[in-house]
């Protein structure tokens, strides 16, 4: 039905909005969003979510924003009738529906006026910036670090006036699901936290706004396809190279979804289980008390086959590395024995697969000539974190029982878990990886296996990727910034994010489009996606349409695309409960 609209619509489509404000002055720079008043909606029949194999299509929301003389042209081929939102920081949202998608419409914008409704459009990052945590800076990093890694800190959701226990209870729970805060975090978070929210709702004036929008927006276009529900994570994702389809993983309910941006065809497949699978996967304590879920694999990170465009993914919560054909749409295990939680993934020119596993500080390899696995044991940094690691199985025992894992002690620098993190290979064939919490990167040489660590002069180093020129771009997640080390000298270069309010911003991940040269960034704290200009050093940001968007990893079309997911957990934090897949088309 879709292709029989795109015919029909695509020579006339295009809305046309002229906006100004109250006093009939254009009005620039208003994100404007456009959605199908009646989107196609497949069945729900799996547990609420589309059959596995069935094909259906997704109907897209495209946002755009006005020019200097508050108009936009917007094409929206999707469906005859729909609904538009205005949104502007400062101005009261507009929606309105239905109109024709060849309208030409006006509107005016009112200017907000009250206080609270103003910092209430303020971005995440700008209510963790106001919070007063005194002198102990680090202490804030630590709780960006170990509390904003699954969901953002000072959404909707969390800046309300709990009591300290109330932040207690939200911190153990949060402990449940792997945050690791050190023991003098634990004891102090709760009372400043508490208080600093009770005084910041009694003084929104200390809340600073964030980055304001700028000109590269002009002629920019964001689409987005909704995906999965309030119970999904759709953790990493993949643009496949050999078709052009996108696949996104939904790491909650073990659900592979294949996308065609250009048509919006859509097809989902089930992760398979094995027979022994229990639901939890190895860790069937950690989502006990989650509403819904069938999350038996914990499917997580994505990477292509240069060799046959097979798809590689790690099922964080099994022993094994899973192989998906796009072309027989099957899937096959390669079974290993050794470490635990095999988290990101790259592939090297030679088809060698490379991953970190978390739990157990490792990196491994799988070998598709073979179908061997190769293990590289990373060095504990202390006879203590050693031992940790040594009982590591039996603490994790300790999470399925039920114990409450806040009761374990957890020193300053996560001292037991130096999780293994990011990695990615280079052009001249190095992998590079992150150890988060031992705030160190690693390099593997393939020739000899032999590895080197490195310590960062910042702390929480996530995810990185590496340029044309062998550099290498590291994400600082606690700090507001990214990295770029230089191999030839081993210096360290900081770049602070353009989307920071006083250092505050968590960038989970970023890439590299070594094509066009540009180092793309999440803004999970900001609810933007971010490029750098590797030769000029300068930035473009793109707001994304939904508050509290989380984005987990970035991949990139031939031509320049860049592609998102919005992967918060719990994914009701979303603003109307939505994940979806953004597509960012920069203007030319």
């Amino acid at each position: 039905m879709i292709i029989s609209l795109l015919s029909a619509y695509t020579s006339l489509s295009a809305l046309q909005l002229d906006i100004k404000d109250s006093n009939g002055n254009n009005l620039d720079l208003v994100m404007v969003t456009i959605k199908a008043e009646k989107p196609q909606v497949p069945p729900r029949d799996d547990h609420g979510y589309p059959p596995e194999g069935l094909t259906f299509f997704i109907t897209p929301e495209v946002t755009m924003f006005t020019n200097p003389n508050g108009k936009v042209n917007i094409p929206f081929p999707y469906a005859p009738q729909v609904t538009i939102r205005l949104r502007k920081i400062g101005y009261k949202d507009i929606n309105v529906r239905p109109y024709s998608n060849v309208s030409s419409v006006s509107f005016r914008m009112e200017k907000v006026t009250d206080l609270n409704y103003l910092v209430g459009q303020y971005p995440s990052n700008s209510w963790v910036a106001a919070l007063e945590f005194g002198e102990d800076k680090d202490l804030r990093k630590t709780y960006l670090e170990q509390c904003g890694f699954c969901h953002q800190q000072g959404s909707f959701f969390m800046r309300r006036a709990f009591s300290e226990g109330d932040w207690e209870e939200i911190i153990n729970r949060m402990m449940g699901y792997g945050a690791r805060p050190h023991g003098k975090a634990k004891k102090k978070l709760p009372g400043i936290l508490s208080n600093a929210y009770v005084d910041l709702l009694k003084h929104p004036e200390r809340v600073k706004p964030g980055r304001t929008w700028g000109k590269e927006l002009y002629g920019a276009i964001i689409r987005e396809w909704p995906m999965g529900d309030s119970f999904s994570q759709m953790h990493d994702l993949l643009y496949h190279k050999k078709t052009g389809l996108v696949y996104v993983g939904d790491n909650i309910q073990d659900r592979l979804w294949e996308i065609n941006p250009n048509t919006g065809k859509t097809v989902v497949y089930k992760v398979p289980k094995q027979p022994e699978d229990e639901l939890g996967g190895l860790l069937p304590g950690r989502l006990r008390s989650f509403q819904k879920h069938e999350t038996y694999v914990g499917l997580h990170s994505l990477a292509e086959s240069p060799i046959d465009g097979n798809i590689f993914i790690t099922p964080s919560l099994q022993k094994r590395i899973t192989e998906f054909d796009p072309v027989t749409k099957k899937f096959k295990d390669h079974l290993f024995n050794d470490g635990l939680y095999p988290h990101t993934i790259r592939i090297d020119e030679e088809d060698r697969v490379w991953f970190t596993l978390a739990l157990s500080n490792q990196v491994g390899m799988f070998n598709r000539k073979d179908n061997s696995f190769h293990y590289y044991d990373l060095p504990a940094r202390t006879k203590k974190e050693s031992f940790s690691l040594w009982i590591s199985g039996f603490i994790i025992k300790l999470m399925n029982w039920g114990f409450p894992m806040h009761l374990l002690p957890v020193d300053e620098r996560v001292s037991g878990m130096p999780l293994p993190y990011g990695i990615d290979v280079a052009p001249n064939g190095t992998v590079w990886f992150t150890r988060l919490h031992a705030d160190t990167i690693g390099k593997i040489d393939p020739r000899d296996n032999s590895f080197q660590l490195i310590s960062t002069p910042f702390q929480g180093p996530r995810r990185l990727r590496v340029d044309r020129d062998n550099n290498v771009w590291i994400s600082v997640f606690p700090e507001g910034s990214i990295a770029k080390y230089t191999p030839e000298d081993g210096k360290f270069k900081l770049y602070p994010l353009p989307t920071a309010v006083d250092g505050v911003e968590t960038p989970y991940s970023l890439n590299v489009d070594r094509k066009s040269n540009l180092v793309w960034v999440t803004g999970t704290s900001s609810d933007n996606l971010m490029a750098m200009d590797i030769k000029t050093e300068t930035w473009k940001v793109y707001p994304m349409s939904r508050k509290v968007t989380f984005t987990r990893d970035i991949e990139f079309s031939a031509d320049g695309k860049a592609y998102a997911s919005n992967g918060a957990f719990p994914s009701w934090h979303i603003e109307d409960g939505q994940p979806t897949l953004m597509e960012v088309t920069q203007s030319k």
